[in-house]
């Protein structure tokens, strides 16, 4: 391997102009996404060494992306969507030539109204902001001047950039999938006013029941976590549904393990569904019937929209939504067979 690749070097190897593969690794405009991606594995292959401070330097930027996740998601954060979805976020940013900056946004700080330090000594060119943050720290984010993208998190205003898996019609989706099993009688788990998607989740559940004129049994509603978001042990209704929809795969082995530890089985005396398809849908006995978050595409739509916003293109397009799948498994009863 030569040791000084040079852009050249890869530009004769693959047949464009040396300003071409400029343009592509400096993500310039004027060369297709996939020919870009092209471009940079092959001068990774080849070796080539990127001067990054000299670039800083010349073009004023640090080619870091702050990912901010709040505190109260980073538990067991080796196991959650949120660690996941950094992991993709990172190595997509890389793709690109940045670097993601990971950032814990601790509930002091929250409350007080902290900006990360790293905003503060300007090593960032933007965040991404990772889960949802209370309103007066959105707030106090949308009031400073950088690019800036949430991911797993929307408000009612649309001058906030959101990329989110389609909460209501995934719950939607499950919950038809236990009335299509024959179950009429089911419950929900999950504070509804905690989160966005929590609430989407809620809602499309809902949805489904007015469908199949089921009336909403608020008895059977169960709260799992405070008002700070933590999450808190399971109070089992007094009279058990044949079903539960569950907020998140989390919450759903929370409830198996207190529906087994109170005599009950899953799903012969009542079904049990998540939503994430993250490791909690596995570890479970049994394993749960969940919606699986395309975590790669929203982190593809969210990388995309923050190259665009560092490099100057700031237009504000509001929500996206992506569409995420039902995985079946073994937490369902099928009662229209008994």
């Amino acid at each position: 391997m030569k040791s000084n690749v040079t852009m050249k070097d890869i530009a004769n190897k693959i047949g464009v102009s040396s300003v071409t593969i400029s343009k592509a690794l400096n993500d310039k405009e004027g060369v297709s996404e996939e020919l870009k991606e092209k471009i940079k594995q092959l001068a990774d292959e080849m070796g080539y060494r990127y001067n990054s401070m000299a670039r800083s330097m010349k073009e004023g930027k640090t080619y870091n992306i702050g990912i901010v996740i709040p505190e109260r998601f980073s538990g067991g954060i080796s196991q959650s969507f949120y660690f996941e979805a950094y992991q993709y976020l990172s190595a997509k940013l890389e793709a690109h030539g940045y670097y993601g900056i990971m950032n814990v946004l601790t509930g002091v700080d929250e409350e007080a109204l902290n900006l990360p330090r790293v905003y503060k000594e300007g090593k960032v060119d933007g965040f991404i902001f990772l889960g949802q943050i209370n309103q007066n720290y959105l707030n106090r984010v949308k009031s400073i001047n950088i690019p800036m993208v949430f991911l797993d998190f929307y408000d009612e205003h649309d001058d906030i950039d959101a990329i989110i898996t389609d909460n209501f019609y995934g719950a939607y989706d499950l919950t038809n999938h236990l009335i299509h099993n024959g179950h009429s009688e089911i419950g929900f788990v999950g504070n509804l006013y905690s989160t966005s998607s929590i609430q989407d989740r809620f809602l499309g559940y809902y949805k489904s029941l007015l469908e199949h004129n089921i009336e909403l049994d608020q008895a059977i509603l169960i709260n799992d976590r405070d008002s700070k978001g933590i999450l808190m042990p399971l109070t089992l209704p007094k009279r058990l549904p044949t079903a539960f929809v569950c907020n998140c795969d989390q919450v759903a082995n929370s409830l198996v393990k207190t529906l087994q530890e109170q005599g009950y089985s899953v799903p012969q005396d009542c079904s049990v569904v998540g939503f994430d398809n993250d490791i909690y849908a596995t570890i479970t006995d049994p394993q749960l019937t969940t919606v699986a978050i395309d975590i790669e595409n929203m982190v593809n739509h969210a990388v995309r929209l923050m190259i665009k916003k560092v490099n100057g293109q700031n237009k504000v397009i509001g929500r996206t939504l992506v569409k995420g799948k039902i995985v079946k498994r073994d937490s369902v009863k099928n009662l229209q067979k008994l």
